[in-house]
């Protein structure tokens, strides 16, 4: 390549560049600027630098970091020209757009003649994909640290409180074996009566909080034994096809799974006002789908205040990024509704 090709892409380069470029001679002053550098300054910091106010780029400059403060004019870049300043982190104040986080590079280009050039790339995009990464990883921890205490307390009421209530009830029915008299007898049968309402309220308690089952055997065993007791307890009928290529998936989108499709049958048992329901979990071109079905009174998905909270439809969403899912809800007011999940495998 000739000198003359080089010149003629460094020039195209500093013209169409998206980075601000400024060159600053040994005063501090500004001697030129790309197009993008006189997009971010304030009308009155151009003016000023056209009149060769070397202090002028103070005026939007908000401090640098270094490693005692996140912003700080203490060993400013523009006068410490010795140090190593190839790459730092600096704020702007920009035009229309307030402070704006930059990386940036001051160095010396031509040492005989004093010349700087001053870079800047905006880090707002950078910073945005950074802060929803670990809002991600914030949500996950939490959602984490959630299921992990509901297991440990499952277990717990499991192993430990339900087997001291059932060695409590099998005490108390010797009693009724025992020459006692009729009124102390009634009242052994109704503490009898009540201790094993306590000891199913713990039992699905314990299954509520964290099915072994999901654990133990995967979704499908999971599925099924929720559904039946949804059945018993509530007359509602679920209707339960699985097509799976595989009996277990990794733990983590086990649980996604399993919550989702739990909150979207509890919604539709709360307020489709319909007795039954269709629940299909499937693989499908490398996807593991969940779709949940009502013919009940469905709702209108812009109304403003729709019934519940809106967090349940929430936590769905939130739930199935996390496994990078998606969920999509279909509803009308009329038309029932579906919940579809879908997971790449």
């Amino acid at each position: 390549m000739s000198e003359f090709q080089l010149t003629n892409l460094l020039m195209k380069m500093y013209d169409n560049s998206a980075e601000a470029i400024f060159f600053f001679d040994r005063m501090g002053k500004v001697l030129t600027m790309n197009s993008a550098a006189e997009l971010i300054l304030n009308a009155e910091v151009l003016d000023r630098m056209a009149v060769g106010d070397k202090e002028a780029i103070c005026m939007s400059c908000k401090g640098y970091t270094n490693e005692q403060e996140l912003q700080t004019c203490i060993s400013c870049y523009l006068k410490s020209p010795d140090e190593d300043f190839s790459s730092f982190q600096v704020y702007m104040d920009t035009r229309g757009k307030g402070v704006i986080p930059y990386t940036a590079s001051y160095q010396t280009i031509d040492a005989e003649n004093g010349i700087r050039v001053f870079m800047l790339r905006d880090l707002t995009k950078q910073y945005k994909t950074q802060e929803m990464l670990n809002q991600k990883m914030i949500t996950k921890n939490i959602i984490k640290a959630q299921e992990d205490e509901r297991k440990r307390i499952s277990r717990e009421l499991h192993d430990g409180v339900a087997q001291e209530m059932l060695s409590s009830l099998v005490e108390l029915r010797v009693l009724k074996y025992m020459n006692i008299d009729e009124e102390v007898l009634k009242k052994v049968l109704q503490m009898e009566g009540a201790l094993m309402r306590l000891l199913d309220d713990i039992r699905h308690l314990s299954v509520e909080l964290r099915p072994a089952t999901l654990d133990d055997l995967g979704m499908e065993a999971a599925f099924r034994t929720h559904f039946k007791w949804i059945e018993k307890n509530y007359g509602f009928s679920v209707y339960f096809t699985a097509e799976l290529d595989s009996k277990r998936y990794e733990g983590e989108i086990e649980t996604v799974v399993y919550r989702i499709c739990q909150e979207a049958v509890f919604n539709a048992l709360k307020y489709a006002g319909t007795d039954d329901l269709a629940v299909r979990l499937f693989e499908d071109d490398g996807y593991l789908k969940l779709h949940v079905i009502d013919k009940g009174a469905g709702f209108n998905l812009n109304a403003i205040h729709p019934k519940g909270t809106g967090l349940g439809l929430y936590g769905m969403r939130e739930r199935a990024e996390l496994v990078d899912g998606q969920t999509t809800i279909l509803s009308e007011p009329g038309k029932g509704t579906i919940v579809s999940l879908e997971i790449p495998l």
